[in-house]
Order: C-alpha cells, then sequence, then structure tokens
C-alpha cells in the first residue's frame, strides 16, 4: 500500500511537470530576434511540489519540526557521517544515492562517492548536489538510516527507493546552457572590446573575465552563467543594449533559477598577509551591472548577484551562501528594495545580515560609480544590521527554549545537599540571579550565608566573598569549622588535613574592610569574575557600601543604594553570575514580622532580586518562638515558604540533619573514622 501511494504521488508530479511550460518562449519585445535556447536532458530536476501548493485531494504538506529533522539526521550519523548545521540549511550525505536500507550500514561512506544534501531548516524542502533533485522533507525522510528496522521494513524502503530513483530519472528537468555561437571572454583585450559596445563606463575588464562571461558579437549580447553549490552553471543572465542604448538585462530560466553569480573583489592591499575575508563576507546585488561595478572597488569580499532581482529569492540558492558568515544587501534606494531586504534577510537569517539603507546619499554601486559623487566603498561602510543586537525573537530563542524544557533539572540549578528544603522551594542555584538575605541585627544572616555558600562551593561551584563586617581569617574559622563538622581548636592535629581539603575548594575573599566606594569594589568582582571565572559572589553587607567619600556625603542615602543594586542587578545578568546581597532591615518593632518592605533602603531592592530570604528570628518574643528561613520572592518557580533553622553550635551549622536510627549515636570522630569522614567530606568536595 505505501509503495502504491508513492507511485502515485510521483505520477501526479510527473503529470504536473510534462503540463508545465517548456519556457521556450519569450515574451520580452527586447528579444524578439533572439532564437529558442538550447534545452539539454535531465541535469536538474525540481519537483513541483517543493514550489507550490498541492493540487485538490492531495494531501496538504504539514510544518516540519526543526528538532524532529535535526533529531533524524543525528540518528544517521553513524552511516552518513556528521552534518553540519548552517545558518539555513543542514548539510549531510544524500540518503537515497549512496545508501540501500538494509546493506552496509554499519560501514562509514568513503569520502570519494560523498554528495552532499542541503536540508533547509525552515521548510524541509531538500536540494541534493549529486541528483539535482528538490523536493520535500517527507519524501526523503524515510531513507535516513535509523539505528534498527524489522526486515520488512527493510524490505519495503528498498522498494520505495528503486521507485524513488527510476521515477526522479524519468522527470524531464531542463538546464538552459549558454548559446554555443558565444565565445569566452577570456582576454582583457576582449573584455575591452564588449565593454566599449555596451559603454559600460568605470568597469575593469578583468571582472568580466572572472564571471567567465561570454559574448555573442552577431546578436550583440553578454552572458554571464550562474552557478550552483558545486559551481556547475545551470543558467545564465544576459545584458543587451537596446534601442535607446539602454542596457537591459535577463535571467534564464526566467523562474525558480537555483544558480548565482560570484565575483570576488580586490582587497585594496593583496600583497599584506591579511586575512581573507572574501570567504567569509558577501554583498548582495540585483543585477549584474552593480557586481561589476563593485569589482572595480578595493574590497575584501564576494560579490554575490542575485538571479531574479527584487521579484524573488528561490530556496534552492541557500545552499549558495551557507559558507559566508556576513551579507550585506545592497539594494536600489526605494520603498519596494527596502521591503525586500527585510524579506529577503528573514529567509537568509538576519543575525549575519547587514543593509544599506535605501536612501538618496546611498546609491546602487553601478549609479554610485557613474556619478563619482558617492565613494562605494564609504557607503558599504555605512551597512547596519537588520536585526538590532538588542531586540531578538522567539525563532532566535525557539531552540534555547527546547534545550531548557529537556534539560530542566539542569536549568533548575545546583542544588543544595545541607537544604533540600531550599530545593523544594527554589529548585537550585541558577547563575544570572540576584538574591536578597535580610535578617534583625544578631539572627545569624553571615553564618547562615557562610553555610549556605560553602555547600555551593563543595559542588564547585566558585564563590568569591566580600565581607565588610568581619576579617576575612575569622570567616575562614567558621567556613572550616562548618566544613568540619566540629571545633578543630580541640582537634588540632586533624587541622592539616582539613585545611587542605578546604584549600581545594573554589572560595576565593575580598580584602576590604569598612565602607568601601562601589567603584572600587566593581573592579575587583569583575577582576575575579574574569580570572578566576566566579560563579557566585557573596556581598556582606550592603550598607558598608555607601560610600565614604566628601562628595557622597551630599548625595541621598536611598539613591546611592538604589545606584549600587542596579550596578550588582547589570553585573549578574552581563556576567551570568549569581550575586547575593545581605542588607539589613530597617528598624521595626521586634513583635513585628519582616516583609520584603522591611528591606532597609527603597523599593529597588526587592524589585531588582530574583529571590528574597528573610531570617525571621521568633525566639525573643515567643515562649516557643522558632527561627526560620522565608522565601518571601521567588521569581523562577513562585513558590513560597519557610525553612525552620536548627542551630548546631558544635559545627555553627543550620543544615537540616536526618534523623538517626535508634540506638545509633554519633561516634568518634577520633582515629580511623574521623579519616574516613575527612575523606568522604574530601570527596563531596570534588
Amino acid at each position: 500500500m505505501l509503495v502504491k501511494r508513492l507511485f502515485c504521488s510521483y505520477a501526479k508530479a510527473l503529470n504536473r511537470l510534462q503540463r508545465a511550460p517548456s519556457g521556450s518562449k519569450h515574451t520580452s519585445s527586447d528579444y524578439n530576434d533572439v532564437a529558442p535556447f538550447e534545452c539539454r536532458p535531465l541535469v536538474r530536476c525540481f519537483s513541483i511540489d517543493a514550489n507550490h501548493p498541492p493540487d485538490d485531494g492531495q494531501k496538504p504538506v504539514t510544518t516540519v519540526s526543526l528538532y524532529h529533522m535535526k533529531k533524524i539526521i543525528k540518528a544517521s550519523s553513524t552511516v552518513l557521517g556528521e552534518s553540519v548545521e548552517g545558518p539555513t540549511c543542514i548539510q549531510t550525505v544524500c540518503p537515497v544515492c549512496h545508501v540501500v536500507p538494509g546493506g552496509a550500514e554499519g560501514k562509514p561512506i568513503s569520502d570519494a562517492i560523498r554528495s552532499k544534501i542541503f536540508v533547509n531548516k525552515t521548510t524541509g524542502n531538500f536540494t541534493c548536489s549529486s541528483c539535482q533533485y528538490l523536493g520535500r522533507w517527507d519524501h526523503i525522510e524515510k531513507f535516513f538510516p535509523p539505528t534498527s528496522r524489522t526486515p520488512k521494513t527493510v524490505q519495503e524502503l528498498r522498494k520505495l527507493r528503486d521507485a524513488f530513483l527510476e521515477l526522479k530519472g524519468e522527470h524531464v528537468g531542463t538546464v538552459w546552457p549558454i548559446p554555443g555561437d558565444a565565445i569566452a571572454v577570456d582576454t582583457v583585450e576582449r573584455a575591452r572590446e564588449v565593454i566599449k559596445f555596451l559603454s559600460l563606463e568605470n568597469i575593469i575588464p578583468d571582472t568580466l573575465v572572472s564571471v567567465k562571461a561570454r559574448w555573442n558579437e552577431h546578436k550583440r549580447e553578454l552572458f554571464i552563467p550562474l552557478v550552483d553549490v558545486e559551481d556547475r552553471a545551470i543558467g545564465y543572465k544576459t545584458l543587451h543594449v537596446g534601442s535607446d542604448g539602454e542596457v537591459f538585462e535577463r535571467t534564464v530560466p526566467e523562474t525558480n533559477a537555483s544558480g548565482l553569480i560570484y565575483l570576488r573583489c580586490n582587497p585594496s592591499n593583496p600583497v599584506a598577509k591579511a586575512k581573507d575575508l572574501s570567504q567569509h563576507n558577501a554583498i548582495l546585488v540585483l543585477n549584474v551591472l552593480d557586481l561589476l561595478a563593485l569589482g572595480s572597488v578595493k574590497l575584501n569580499a564576494t560579490a554575490v548577484c542575485l538571479p531574479h532581482d527584487l521579484k524573488a529569492l528561490p530556496q534552492q540558492c541557500l545552499p549558495g551562501l551557507e559558507r559566508f558568515q556576513r551579507l550585506t544587501l545592497w539594494f536600489n534606494y526605494d520603498t519596494a528594495g527596502w521591503d525586500t531586504a527585510r524579506n529577503y534577510a528573514k529567509k537568509l537569517d538576519e543575525r549575519r545580515c547587514l543593509f544599506v539603507r535605501p536612501t538618496d546619499q546611498h546609491p546602487t554601486p553601478y549609479r554610485a560609480l557613474l556619478e563619482g559623487t558617492f565613494e562605494p566603498k564609504a557607503i558599504l561602510s555605512k551597512a547596519q544590521p537588520i536585526l538590532h543586537q538588542s531586540i531578538t525573537t522567539f525563532r532566535s530563542l525557539r531552540q534555547d527554549v527546547l534545550s531548557d524544557l529537556q534539560n530542566i533539572d539542569k536549568v533548575q540549578g545546583v542544588k543544595w545537599k545541607r537544604y533540600p528544603t531550599l530545593n523544594k522551594l527554589l529548585k537550585g542555584h541558577r547563575k544570572g540571579e540576584l538574591t536578597v538575605l535580610t535578617g534583625p541585627t544578631g539572627c545569624g544572616k553571615t553564618t547562615f550565608m557562610s553555610d549556605y555558600s560553602l555547600d555551593l562551593a563543595q559542588q564547585g561551584v566558585s564563590t568569591l566573598w566580600g565581607s565588610f563586617e568581619i576579617r576575612n581569617t575569622r570567616l575562614a574559622v567558621t567556613l572550616l569549622r562548618q566544613m568540619v563538622g566540629r571545633p578543630l581548636d580541640e582537634n588540632l592535629s586533624e587541622f592539616e588535613q582539613w585545611a587542605d581539603a578546604f584549600e581545594r575548594l573554589p572560595i576565593y575573599f575580598m580584602t576590604f574592610h569598612g565602607q568601601q566606594p562601589i567603584k572600587i569594589v566593581m573592579e575587583a568582582i569583575e577582576h575575579a569574575q574574569y580570572v578566576h571565572d566566579i560563579q557566585h559572589v557573596i556581598i556582606d553587607n550592603l550598607q558598608f557600601m555607601m560610600g565614604v567619600l566628601d562628595e557622597a556625603k551630599h548625595l541621598d542615602r536611598y539613591w546611592k543604594q538604589d545606584a549600587i543594586i542596579a550596578a550588582f542587578r547589570t553585573f549578574a545578568t552581563k556576567r551570568n553570575c549569581h550575586v547575593t546581597l545581605v542588607i539589613h532591615p530597617r528598624k521595626e518593632r521586634d513583635t513585628d514580622e519582616l516583609t520584603t518592605s522591611s528591606i532597609f533602603g527603597g523599593a529597588k531592592a526587592s524589585q531588582e532580586a530574583d529571590n528574597v530570604l528573610i531570617i525571621q528570628d521568633k525566639r525573643l518574643t515567643s515562649v516557643r518562638g522558632k527561627k526560620y528561613l522565608q522565601v518571601a520572592k521567588n521569581r523562577y518557580s513562585g513558590d513560597l515558604g519557610i525553612m525552620p533553622l536548627d542551630f548546631d553550635k558544635a559545627s555553627l551549622s543550620y543544615a537540616q540533619r536526618k534523623k538517626k536510627p535508634d540506638g545509633e549515636d554519633g561516634g568518634s570522630s577520633e582515629g580511623p573514622a574521623g579519616s574516613e569522614q575527612i575523606n568522604r567530606t574530601v570527596g563531596r568536595a570534588f
């Protein structure tokens, strides 16, 4: 049934192709004396379904998922080899021409018989450089070798492949060769004669030689071949002087030409051993005259002439532009040219496209060369990106969104081992976020933050501590004691072992103490982030960065704090680094619970923060009062809640410990047991 359905589909396509006009009739009045163009049997075939909507009764083509195509192509890499994803197409080996289903699928294809196939990332239409066939993704999808197939499926695929190749071979396609009576313009002298006859002022003769032009002296026509991605001529453009002396241009074939004209411009300093940018930068123009004009300008780029002016840009042309990293669109300076540039840029991938703004001061290359008042190189230097660097679209973010959904656990961030309740609420510690921690004086903000950051550092999160309240020595003692889990002053013999383990943790300290200006602190943080790849910055606390300079005392205190918070917010976003700010609350009654409005300063701290953590201490205001951590803001998941804080004085830690089974005591840490604990902690740190 599947074979029969495929035969019917291709039979309909063949009938439509035979009914299509041959293209040998010409309507232009300027070419009435031109003999019919020669046609040659199949060299390049096009599937009608790829360019036109399906006929009545045919199943319409559904939207092709890029993720689905990439998944299938990647799964066949063991047989076809690794694929290459470009701006508009995915390049791999044609699975129909060189792979027999059920054959030597485990053997890689030799480079000698590899033929590239280009799959359009938007439409799914494919173009095979070997068989010169253009078709839909659903016609070729089934031929990509999967990891496993049943014998029945392999047999059916072999029949489908034979039918596919047979029907494809029967299609009568046309290629338009340059008439045989045209002679090659292969010398500078002959090029000068052609330029003189066509009155192409200021055009360098070498450009006609470079584009492999041909000249028909009897009909006074210049032919420039259109080449495909394999550098094969599949059509041409003609230049002909009309009765009024104006040069007319026409493309053959008139529609769906898949070829382009390439002209490597002369670099301004060919002797210098500079990087050859012509292989990466291209300037797209609409006609041959503009192309030849760019050949007369000293540019380190490749000029490319599109086949159909402003009418259309066939997707068969896109593979020929894949190798360029930057495309500059230089079209007619009118409304149509501007609109076409924006539409073409979407097809070519806007991220690599620049445009020459269409104004009277930015004429097309040939007009600029004739008028002499505008320097083409200066106009080109004013090209602007079509897609602003500060604006993006969902299409650009689509694959990132899919990746985040497929790796949700990794996107959520690093999990805490000491605080499982935080994992339930915050989901994890993520880069690029800003966390604000507040709490009453003496509630243990610094102790909690050291325990909080040590947990992350032991899992490889590189941390920079900026403690302005206490000395780094005392902070290091607290961190080391929290890592060991007991006082080391009673077990000094173990100090060297634990110190060596702690020294290998990715924890760094800033040497500031007391009040410091924000500029100096930010310079130190940016330096540390660049050199040590810091992922977590802790500032304890923000009030010590309000500044002590004489000129700062006249500034509003709230304004200064907002400026500091804005600086850290920008740093966290641009450098993809998590910043935790410890901020004291405003003085409020002890009986009142702290809220996000209790944070000292204006509302900017709570507004800019992704997470707001508040330590609530009710031990002094209630008989059964407890101390707990409240998640008052959670921008990532929105989950809010509290986490009890039970302080262990021996380890100076708030870590949530699992209950031990009955009859099991803590055990002694001396002797071998203590060594095993050290080894476990060291292993956990790495």
